[in-house]
């Protein structure tokens, strides 16, 4: 299992980045091949209603994960495929000013910014009072991603396919443009949440020129989460299972080896009388025995 052991090594080994992208893969196959067996058996598969995150606050109280689950969430794979692209591309440039703790604190914290935006919008505008909706993936944490290196760096040059450079700064206005046209159109629900983890990007960055990394408490709880983790599973495989041998009578002990102290004697014995040849076959084994000890 090469391919399994590469991606094993590269997941440990990259980059937050990396693993980001790894989590959001992984999660989609897994799903992907759970509902297969659940297609086969001819049962629905509910579990994307119960990772999503609901508009509806009742059924959010009893899906209190929902808010971490759906931003690693996608049901499409165009949709995953161009979220990870995003990631991938606006992931890189923000490691270029930054390590992978912040990227980390970034991504989840959008995607928390993004929900929480979300759900309010579902709950105190008219236009959504007799709606239900359900929100997954990680678009909310890209665009924090993007619009906080472009307010850091806002001057960098992408080369855009077709169009040529472009200062980062406006293709993240473009885009967030973009989330606030689509909300009357097309996803409300989906551009909200862009429009959450875009003002998240830029809080950040604010309050980080402030001196104030606003993720870091968050990566540093995960950190020892994942501490704990590893210790658990290392405690586990340093266990050794060892096996005694049932405790011996020493009075039984003691009698067998005078006995076998009598018979190496006799035989010392009989050699120093009658030499060598004299011996029989087993007092000629038993010699050899007790030499080789």
């Amino acid at each position: 299992m090469d391919i399994a052991s590469d991606i094993k090594r590269t997941f440990k080994e990259g980059t937050a980045l990396t693993r980001l992208i790894y989590v959001n893969i992984g999660v989609f196959l897994l799903l992907k091949i759970i509902g297969v067996f659940f297609y086969l058996a001819g049962q629905p598969f509910p579990i994307y209603d119960w990772l999503a995150i609901p508009s509806n606050t009742d059924a959010l109280t009893v899906r209190v994960w929902t808010p971490v689950t759906y931003m690693f969430l996608h049901a499409g794979f165009i949709y995953l495929l161009f979220n990870i692209l995003g990631l991938y591309w606006f992931g890189q440039l923000f490691m270029l000013h930054f390590e992978g703790a912040k990227l980390l604190g970034v991504y989840l914290l959008g995607g928390l910014a993004g929900a929480f935006v979300y759900v309010l919008s579902y709950n105190i505008f008219p236009v959504f009072d007799s709606t239900y909706a359900l929100l997954m993936g990680a678009s909310a944490s890209v665009f924090a991603i993007l619009v906080a290196i472009a307010v850091y760096d806002p001057n960098r040059e992408i080369h855009l396919f077709f169009i040529g450079k472009f200062p980062l700064k406006y293709v993240a206005a473009f885009y967030v443009l973009l989330s606030v046209i689509g909300i009357s159109t097309s996803n409300p629900g989906g551009n909200i949440a862009h429009l959450g983890g875009a003002v998240w990007g830029w809080f950040y960055i604010y309050q980080l020129r402030k001196g104030k990394d606003m993720g870091a408490g968050l990566v540093a709880w995960l950190d020892k989460i994942a501490e704990w983790f590893k210790g658990i599973f290392k405690e586990r495989s340093n266990m050794k299972v060892t096996y005694k041998k049932p405790p011996r009578d020493d009075r039984e002990y003691n009698r067998a080896k005078n006995n076998q102290q009598n018979n190496l004697n006799h035989i010392l014995d009989k050699i120093s009388k009658s030499g060598y040849d004299s011996l029989t076959k087993q007092e000629k084994e038993l010699l050899f025995k007790q030499g080789k000890k």
